[in-house]
């Protein structure tokens, strides 16, 4: 299965290295290139993309404060002449931050990053037991040595613990080694919500809301400033009151 790949530069030589190298790796495939944020936006609403290679310091709109407003990004590796942003890249929880002139070998390394990446979540991935319904989907959790099945219905919600998630159901709580981003993917849009950069929750199962923060089974749940629009938005057109 090929990954598809976006290519986000205003410098032309610099999108043709990143292309050049992309050559060299049969399962890469690159579904655009463009030269601002506002472009790659309309084509990411236009194309699925699994990978976007972004610049950072570009008109309009920088790499960081893009990224920082897309709901649902594909894995993003930053690509830039300035290495003070790598605090930003951290925060953000990109794959990679690659230092222009990219290397070949500097690359090869941010491959091997989205290769194990998609091997955990091959690993992780979803399962539906029936193609009816996405509420007997089930995760597979690597728990210490032990793999975990846990029912998607059954989560109340997930916490980042940075190289760990900790996964809360209602009678147990799973800490396995995984980031949330890969998490969020694969859960059912309508049915959870990110609310925090370290909390997604199960709509269903919140019992009440605050303007800071949510409660779930006697548990308050803090909403991110960057969250909180999309959060009260999402929750009133679910029947919440605000």
């Amino acid at each position: 299965m090929k990954i598809r790949t976006l290519l986000v530069d205003d410098e032309p030589h610099a999108i043709e290295v990143i292309e050049n190298h992309l050559q060299r790796f049969q399962q890469f495939e690159v579904a655009g290139k463009c030269n601002d944020a506002i472009q790659a936006f309309q084509l990411l609403q236009q194309k699925p993309v699994d990978l976007m290679f972004l610049d950072i310091k570009m008109p309009g709109m920088t790499g960081t404060d893009f990224l920082k407003n897309l709901k649902n990004p594909p894995k993003v590796i930053f690509t830039t002449a300035y290495s003070e942003y790598a605090i930003d890249a951290f925060e953000l929880n990109v794959v990679d931050y690659l230092l222009k002139p990219i290397s070949f070998e500097r690359f090869f390394r941010a491959i091997d990053k989205i290769y194990q990446l998609n091997e955990q979540k091959a690993g992780l991935g979803l399962v539906y037991e029936t193609p009816v319904s996405d509420k007997e989907s089930f995760l597979y959790l690597k728990v210490e040595r032990k793999t975990i099945k846990v029912n998607i219905k059954d989560i109340l919600w997930i916490e980042s613990l940075r190289d760990y998630v900790k996964v809360v159901v209602q009678d147990n709580v799973y800490i396995t080694k995984q980031k949330i981003s890969l998490l969020e993917e694969m859960l059912p849009d309508r049915d959870f919500i990110r609310i925090h950069r370290s909390f997604i929750v199960a709509i269903a199962r919140i019992s009440s809301f605050y303007s800071g923060s949510i409660e779930i089974n006697k548990h308050e749940l803090p909403i991110g400033r960057n969250y909180k629009q999309d959060v009260q938005k999402r929750l009133k057109a679910d029947g919440f009151g605000f």
